[in-house]
């Protein structure tokens, strides 16, 4: 089963950009429905964006539309978030996860397999 890695999170001021990582093993990027999730100490969880398994263009969030951008390198077996533009509401645990079919989805309960998470904070 693949386990995942995610690395980049931190500490950015409002305005700024941050790229989160997100890093295979035991499995291949490419064989699995890939998605980001964000959650914020007393809210739900949000998708945040998703990529299909051979797919090259991703879907994102509404809260996120036009500032991140997912991408997938397989040569690396890593899946990206590039964060723009980052809100002080963008502060969340930023998780990475992997389903075990073709299309990405917008729901968590979805996914098989999680990463531990990294943190973002965005200040104002």
């Amino acid at each position: 089963q693949v386990q995942l890695v995610e690395s980049g999170g931190g500490l950015v001021q409002a305005g700024g950009s941050m790229r989160l990582s997100c890093a295979a093993s035991g499995g291949t990027v490419s064989s699995y429905g890939m998605g980001w999730f964000r959650q914020a100490p007393g809210k739900e969880r949000e998708f945040v964006g998703g990529l299909s398994r051979g797919g090259v263009v991703p879907y994102y969030g509404d809260s996120v539309k036009g500032r991140f951008t997912m991408s997938r390198d397989n040569a690396k077996n890593t899946v990206y978030l590039q964060m723009n533009s980052l809100k002080p509401e963008d502060t969340a645990a930023y998780y990475c996860a992997a389903r075990s079919r073709w299309g990405f989805s917008r729901l968590g309960s979805e996914y098989d397999y999680w990463g531990q998470g990294t943190q973002v904070t965005v200040s104002s």
